[in-house]
């Protein structure tokens, strides 16, 4: 008598690759706050170690603005992202504000770029 059968669904491990989650968080990213015009999309790097991930976000934002409630936007839509689309626990998002965009700046850009 051999031992009883594995279910499918109880067999073999799923992993999702480091640049999955980073996909994941910096399009998280996108959603949470309001981009300035000619500013470049969030960048994430993720490091996975098991089923928790740590993220650490580069991202440009509209001036003047709450820049401190913009990261915790931020920091609040990756994790609840990375959880519901990866099944993983997040207990870290650095986020790192790489420039700043004011009206002013956004609008002698796209008087160079006429």
């Amino acid at each position: 008598m051999g031992a009883a059968p594995v279910e499918p669904g109880e067999r073999g491990a799923t992993r999702i690759a480091d640049r999955v989650v980073a996909k994941i968080a910096a399009r998280a990213a996108r959603e949470a706050v309001e981009l300035p015009s000619g500013a470049e999309l969030p960048q994430a790097t993720v490091t996975v170690h098991h089923d928790t991930a740590r993220v650490r976000i580069r991202l440009e934002l509209g001036y003047p603005g709450d820049i401190g409630r913009q990261c915790g936007a931020v920091r609040r839509q990756v994790v609840q992202r990375v959880r519901a689309l990866a099944g993983m626990a997040v207990p870290e998002v650095t986020v790192r504000v790489e420039r700043l965009y004011s009206a002013r700046s956004r609008a002698a850009a796209q008087g160079r770029a006429r």
